[in-house]
């Protein structure tokens, strides 16, 4: 069975579903908060020019995916399937972002616990590159059971903190 890198998940609080190209104004209007970036590598991705390129590699990339409330169905972030490795039954799960309304309460957890029960039906691990200075995002993963394993390089020749959770340990979980 391929794995679907553009499912739609529907959870109790989110949902996400495949991103579209229609879907930019409203995800840029999340994402135009410096705030959401000030941790990360590109820092600057707040700025409209600098987000149409995010945006344009998040099309690229056949993974992205929109994250709306269920309350209201408004647009709160995206997230994004990358790199699957089929030999390795390994995927990437990044380019995450919510908006600040959202933050420190579930919204992140479901959406990261949506995501993994899905890869976890396709492959064995999941990795996590995130930036040497983003703790935020290094703490929320670290909180769902992933270990960091070293540090990479992304596709943009950045060094990232890696992360990895495998199935195993991940189902023992208790979300």
């Amino acid at each position: 069975m391929p794995f679907d890198l553009q499912p739609t998940l529907k959870g109790n609080l989110i949902t996400l579903r495949p991103l579209r190209e229609d879907d930019f104004p409203s995800l840029f209007e999340v994402a135009s908060d410096p705030l959401i970036w000030e941790q990360h590598p590109q820092h600057d991705r707040y700025k409209e020019e600098v987000f149409r390129g995010f945006f344009k590699d998040a099309m690229a990339s056949g993974g992205a995916l929109l994250v709306t409330d269920n309350r209201d169905n408004k647009v709160i972030g995206s997230s994004r399937f990358n790199d699957y490795d089929e030999a390795l039954k390994q995927i990437e799960i990044g380019w995450s972002f919510l908006a600040r309304s959202h933050w420190g309460s579930t919204y992140n957890h479901e959406m990261k616990d949506l995501m993994l029960r899905h890869a976890f039906q396709f492959v064995e691990s999941v990795v996590f590159l995130i930036g040497p200075y983003n703790l935020r995002s290094q703490c929320a993963i670290e909180r769902i059971g992933a270990k960091r394993i070293g540090y990479s390089k992304d596709s943009k020749g950045a060094t990232c903190v890696v992360y990895r959770i495998n199935a195993s340990e991940y189902k023992t979980r208790t979300c």
